[in-house]
């Protein structure tokens, strides 16, 4: 929904060793998770909403080096936890790798840093370069996984005006990836995610573009970079999530800006390509349980119409004997509060509630 053009990704200096979505570097110091880059010296390229690097450390006080990186020079943001508090946001400003100051306040002899994306991968990428800590050694449980395929409003795009005014700044300014449904109700029933999503984009047309200039989910998604970008590194599908949530219509649905041409809505369309982007994902998940959900943006007519679609989306699978029967999720709908008419954080918190539940029920009965 509403996106600004952004540039496409520059290629980087640094060769790619390999991506994955959920790795422990080679002295076991840093955890990467979500869609990444990792290079080469322990320094990786954080893609993807929410996607991060964490790392355990001695000592009151450590620096980490971080860069924003795009094809074109603007600023980036990331989040910040340490010892398991939220203690904000990160501005990163155009230019040349910078350092920023983490001050310890807990007396635990061992303090854990987590940096998450706070935008999403058409906002640019955001290269972390090291860290001056004292590191002491990572590991993480294994949990469940849930995979979130969707737009903005998966994204958490638009959602967080408390530092940049909503008529002020840019896209990126008002972004809130850690705070997005999936990442909060992912966190809260105890599993781990991966989002892949994107805004502005649809199942078969994007929100102001009918498939004529701009690239749809089913054809970005197999980037790691969820770019059309060659050059970039292709998504290995290591992941493996127990779900995948896909969250995609609402951009298929909208009416654009009211002054680019705009075409009534094709549910043949729309339906054959998210039965085939589903066929795609069986192949490379095929122990995986799909959800597919409805949008709280989408009202009136259109979401009887929506709500047919996804069930004609279901019925094509009836008689797949090889994969869990997919499942339907409708969110209740929302008179959104954040900035053009996207969930704002609170929001947030309440399409979470509503979704956790039901997709912890479905974990409990994998």
């Amino acid at each position: 929904m509403f996106p600004k053009k952004i540039a496409v990704l520059i290629s980087f200096l640094l060769i790619s060793s390999f991506s994955n979505s959920q790795i422990l570097n080679s002295n076991k110091t840093f955890l990467y998770q979500g869609r990444v880059d990792q290079l080469q010296n322990d320094q990786v390229i954080l893609i993807g909403t929410a996607s991060s690097v964490s790392f355990n450390f001695t000592g009151n006080e450590c620096s980490i080096s971080l860069q924003s990186v795009d094809s074109y020079e603007h600023h980036n943001y990331v989040q910040l936890i340490l010892d398991g508090k939220y203690i904000g946001k990160i501005r990163i400003e155009k230019g040349s790798i910078q350092s920023f100051p983490i001050k310890v306040t807990s007396n635990q002899k061992e303090h854990r840093l987590e940096i998450y994306k706070n935008t999403e991968a058409q906002s640019g990428n955001i290269l972390f370069a090291g860290t001056t800590a004292k590191l002491t050694s990572i590991s993480f449980k294994k949990k469940k996984k849930i995979e979130f395929i969707g737009d903005s409003i998966t994204c958490g795009a638009a959602s967080d005006p408390t530092e940049v005014p909503c008529d002020k700044g840019e896209y990126m300014d008002h972004h809130n990836g850690y705070y997005a449904y999936g990442p909060t109700l992912s966190r809260a029933i105890g599993a781990d995610y991966l989002m892949s999503c994107v805004s502005g984009i649809g199942m078969y047309r994007n929100w102001n573009d009918e498939h004529k200039d701009e690239a749809i989910m089913p054809e970005v998604y197999p980037n790691l970079y969820l770019t059309k970008d060659a050059s970039k590194p292709k998504y290995d599908f290591a992941f493996q999530p127990d779900i995948i949530s896909i969250a995609l219509g609402t951009n298929d649905f909208s009416g654009g800006d009211g002054k680019k041409e705009r075409l009534p809505f094709n549910p043949e369309n729309y339906v054959s390509n998210y039965i085939n982007f589903i066929k795609m994902l069986y192949q490379h998940n095929p122990n995986v349980q799909i959800v597919i959900t409805n949008s709280p943006m989408v009202g009136a007519e259109r979401a009887v119409v929506f709500e047919d679609c996804l069930n004609k989306v279901k019925n094509a699978f009836a008689n797949d004997k090889s994969h869990k029967p997919i499942q339907i999720f409708k969110f209740k709908p929302m008179t959104p509060n954040g900035c053009s008419g996207h969930p704002n954080v609170a929001d947030h918190k309440v399409l979470a509630e509503e979704y956790g539940s039901f997709l912890k029920k479905l974990l409990n009965e994998k």
